[in-house]
């Protein structure tokens, strides 16, 4: 059983719903051609264009077969969790992506789907968090910003959500956004290049500060792209804590805690992941459908000097134990 830990999804049902009323949501602006939709939340700049490839199941199901690939594990795409929306509103749209994402999963045996939650209010997201496992979703995927721009994880307003996830012993994979805050990342694409590590890093930082993930321990958290610089910073992290001791929560008593993917491009950087956080926290992953995935996932697992049991665990085991996979295969 191989599992794909990390890809997104944006049903065609949903773009079919907004490009036949484009008013459902008043907050809400719907821009372009079917083939091309963007999306404009609380009078922000419009999304990048909805790639097509998001949506197409057939080249999906063909992808999925060529690598080997039993379940693939199935958030949406950040662009449109619409953070910026109000509170209510927030809520009210992402009942409607998680209703599509259920549609959209619904005889695919082969999904895993992660829901979206409206983390501009902690209340309004433990309780579409408890919707949506109810629903028989398999967590959730979250975005760093919980504003869209800006906003912080570890802001007390988030506390019910986790809460609610620790209670329900969640698996919550968390994501950068794509809007960074900085015009340095504007050119050589590094945004995608560099600025979701920074992004990543910076807010899993203040989660290891905070003490979060030892006050919310039911939280099962995945970091997306192999833990950005984090496993790297990991002594850095810890000398911070070494001259603030009072003041800050130990890092490592958290790292520990964390998951992590393989969407590193380098099997020597899977190695070291391995060796700093152990195989058992690490989970193949590709970031379909985009061009800053990986198209051969598989590859890096194969080529790191791993052995078969830590390969085994990476493939598919972990993820199809934290995510709640029934694969049959005794996990």
């Amino acid at each position: 059983m191989i599992v794909d830990s990390h890809a997104h999804y944006v049903p065609a049902s949903l773009l079919d719903a907004l490009f036949a009323e484009r008013r459902l949501f008043p907050s809400i602006e719907v821009l372009g051609e079917r083939a091309a939709l963007r999306m404009a939340f609380a009078k922000q700049p419009p999304t990048r264009p909805i790639a097509p490839k998001l949506s197409d199941l057939a080249q999906r199901k063909e992808w999925l077969q060529r690598q080997r690939i039993d379940r693939q594990v199935v958030g949406g795409w950040l662009d449109i969790f619409g953070y910026e929306l109000p509170p209510a509103e927030g809520a009210d749209w992402c009942r409607f992506v998680n209703q599509h994402m259920r549609l959209g999963a619904a005889g695919q045996e082969n999904f895993a789907t992660l829901a979206c939650v409206p983390l501009q209010s902690g209340r309004l997201a433990a309780e579409i968090l408890e919707q949506a496992l109810g629903q028989g979703f398999h967590g959730v995927m979250i975005g760093t910003q919980p504003k869209g721009i800006g906003g912080a994880l570890d802001s007390p307003d988030l506390d019910p959500f986790w809460e609610a996830a620790s209670a329900r012993q969640a698996t919550i994979f968390l994501h950068p956004m794509f809007a960074c805050g900085d015009d340095r990342l504007n050119d050589y694409d590094l945004v995608n290049g560099v600025g979701r590590l920074t992004d990543t890093t910076t807010a899993v930082a203040r989660l290891l500060f905070s003490g979060h993930l030892t006050r919310y321990s039911g939280v099962k958290l995945v970091i997306s792209h192999g833990g950005a610089a984090l496993p790297y910073a990991l002594g850095r992290l810890r000398r911070n804590y070494e001259n603030h001791p009072k003041d800050y929560a130990d890092p490592m008593e958290s790292f520990r805690r964390l998951y992590f993917d393989t969407v590193l491009f380098d099997s020597r950087a899977l190695r070291f992941l391995c060796e700093v956080a152990g195989a058992d926290k690490v989970m193949l992953g590709s970031d379909y459908p985009f061009p800053i995935g990986d198209p051969d996932p598989l590859r890096i697992v194969e080529a790191a000097p791993l052995g078969a049991p830590e390969k085994k665990m990476i493939l598919g085991d972990t993820a199809a134990k934290i995510f709640r996979i029934d694969c049959g295969c005794g996990v």
